[in-house]
């Protein structure tokens, strides 16, 4: 009778459980678990040391002790046991919860039940983008309402001599565009903010798919520190298997995953379930990510095995099917509930490289997050990367994304761009995909849609860069609106020098005099004659970042300069290369500029630059033109402007 009476009982209610301030010294109980791949839930003894308290706010602890054949096999209190149930008399006292690291692993504290029930009255307010991953489970049930309901109206038509093959015909169309909109919206997903607490260790932070280099570049990207003990595994061999489990149950003791990206990469951890409620379900005993309210995947999870240590053993194991949603990882432990699905924000990679003649295609959901997405974004087509080319040093990679998303009126942002780097091109090639998916998610007006990222990368071990030899007007005297043709001659590494026909068009409101103009590769700044004026101490207002609004952000974003591109634009000689008269004559025509510009911002309210070009009028005074290689410098040529005649 006492243990049936210590027993978990299952998925359908919460067993009954016991207050905290009524556990006492002395008490023995029992913990439950799974520790191996057999999947059985098995148990160990328990024995109450005391309630320790922190303070005023702060949740009190029971210490205890761990005892008996099975805790004695394995080696202790492991990693991955967080959130164990463990019972006292019949009742569920709290979650196994952490172990004092370098003392005996069989001394551990619970966090009390009591202090974990109320994370599931927390507010959820995530999940609520206007993109939502679909419950097929309701699906089906309201398409076969339909249909019955289609086929009874098509009956009563039929008696009225008003219906025949036609009717059919129209009920099954009717299914057959809902079906369509549902797979559609199968593989759409959308974000959902989370909140920005620092990060808290889970046990172990599995990481499928992710080799040693991309692992590095997680760690050091993801706000996590070096809390968190990496795991290069954790996910079945077979991506096939891996699907949503509509009808999954877990009981207290059962292991349970959490994750923030599955697919071909995953991200999350796995603990055991400490209690259930119906469909709802509490776990781990301490927070994940420390997040509050959240929108991650609840999944299975399958033991593999233990390994013991003096003072830092773990169970392993692989995370499974997703089965619901974790909404909440708080400092007691996480809650969530079965069924019921976060949106996602799919990714899909892929990866070309022409010297090894390599293609792959890889693809992953990721909850949202605002505060992770970025850089797992990021750090999946950093990982596609590593593992399509062997090697990412003296490298040239052409990588090419579209995000799809509510956030610019076009529907999507799009970008393109070359990268060279001798140590390792991936950590500058997918930098634009972590920025621009950051503009997106640092959006303070709204909460902006995100269909997909889709990113296309070429990897050539080839080095493809160039330098600019000269640029040669076909004339020096211009009148403004007029076009110059720019003859330059460019060096790519190690190959023959090349010549380019440039067209560069004079702004029709250019000043009379000297024109300084700059011909760069387009990833680099260029000195303009206001950040010369700012070399020299004079304070120069512009226009903050800030007051643009997200769009804004990503439409320059998009059109800003490529590192393959020539730009031909007003520039300054640098301050090393000029003589005195030059100088002074810069920062005259400088503060000449910026007093006009200055002016008319008090009298009109809009932003003038340099050049006296208002900020929305499409000539700009450059020309882009696109090459095949990465410019990597600048040289600085002059044009006389003159009255039009």
């Amino acid at each position: 009778m006492l243990l049936v009476a210590g027993t978990p009982q299952g998925a359908s209610a919460m067993d009954p459980i016991m207050a905290t301030s009524d556990v006492r010294e002395g008490m023995s109980g029992k913990a439950y678990t799974v520790i191996d791949s057999s999947s059985a839930i098995r148990s160990f003894d328990v024995d109450i040391v005391g309630v320790l308290s922190n303070g005023k706010g702060s949740n009190p602890m029971i210490m205890a002790r761990a005892n008996g054949p099975l805790i004695r096999q394995v080696g202790g209190i492991l990693q991955g046991m967080s959130g164990s149930p463990v019972y006292v008399d019949g009742k569920l006292v709290g979650a196994v919860a952490a172990g004092l690291k370098d003392m005996t692993p069989y001394t551990f504290f619970i966090t009390p039940i009591e202090n974990m029930t109320p994370l599931w009255e927390m507010p959820d307010t995530k999940n609520k983008t206007h993109i939502r991953t679909v419950d097929l489970k309701k699906f089906a049930a309201d398409q076969k309402k339909a249909k019955e309901e289609a086929e009874k109206k098509a009956k009563e038509k039929q008696k009225d001599g008003d219906a025949s093959a036609k009717s059919n015909q129209e009920v099954q169309d009717f299914l057959d565009q809902e079906l369509a909109k549902i797979k559609a919206k199968e593989e759409s997903g959308i974000a959902a903010k989370n909140g920005d607490k620092k990060a808290e260790p889970a046990d172990v932070l599995y990481l499928s798919g992710f080799d040693a280099n991309s692992i590095r570049f997680l760690q050091d990207k993801l706000p996590i520190g070096s809390a968190f003990q990496l795991m290069p595994m954790g996910m079945p061999m077979v991506a096939g298997e891996k699907k949503t489990d509509y009808h999954a149950t877990l009981k207290p003791g059962s292991p349970v995953g959490v994750a923030i990206v599955y697919g071909d990469f995953a991200v999350g951890a796995t603990g055991t379930v400490t209690a259930t409620d119906g469909k709802r379900i509490l776990a781990f005993g301490h927070p994940f990510l420390h997040k509050g309210n959240v929108n991650y995947f609840m999944t299975k999870a399958s033991i593999v095995g233990t390994i013991s240590g003096q003072s830092n053993g773990m169970k392993l194991a692989n995370i499974g099917d997703i089965i619901g949603r974790i909404n909440q990882d708080r400092d007691t432990g996480i809650a969530g509930k079965l069924g019921d699905f976060p949106s996602v924000v799919p990714i899909k990679v892929k990866v070309t490289d022409k010297s090894l003649n390599r293609t792959q295609d890889f693809a992953a959901r990721i909850a949202y997050d605002e505060d992770f997405l970025p850089q797992i974004s990021g750090g999946i087509a950093y990982a596609a990367m590593s593992k399509v080319s062997d090697n990412l040093g003296a490298s040239t990679a052409n990588v090419k994304f579209t995000i799809r998303t509510n956030a610019v009126k076009s529907g999507k942002v799009e970008r393109s761009n070359m990268f060279y780097n001798t140590a390792d091109v991936g950590q500058i090639a997918v930098a634009e995909i972590m920025q621009g998916m950051n503009l997106i998610c640092s959006n303070t007006d709204k909460e902006s849609d995100i269909l997909d990222i889709q990113a296309d990368i070429t990897m050539d071990s080839e080095r493809k860069t160039a330098s600019i030899l000269s640029a040669t007007p076909d004339r020096m005297k211009v009148a403004p609106g007029e076009t110059v043709k720019f003859t330059v001659t460019i060096k790519p590494y190690r190959r023959d020098k090349e010549t380019l026909l440039i067209p560069y068009t004079v702004p029709e409101n250019q000043r009379e005099g000297v024109l300084n103009l700059d011909v760069r590769g387009g990833g680099l700044v260029p000195v303009t004659s206001l950040m010369l004026l700012q070399q020299s101490g004079v304070d120069v207002a512009t226009e903050p970042d800030k007051k643009q609004t997200t769009e804004e952000k990503l439409k320059n974003f998009q059109n800003g300069g490529r590192n393959n591109d020539i730009v031909i634009g007003p520039g300054s000689l640098p301050v090393g290369e000029m003589t005195d008269r030059q100088k002074k004559e810069a920062l005259r025509e400088a503060q000449k500029a910026a007093d006009a510009a200055m002016a008319a911002n008090k009298k009109h309210g809009h932003q003038v630059n340099l050049l006296g070009v208002k900020k929305k009028d499409p000539q700009t005074g450059e020309t882009k033109f696109a090459t095949k290689y990465i410019i990597d410098n600048v040289v600085h040529t002059t044009l006389k402007i003159e009255k039009k005649k």
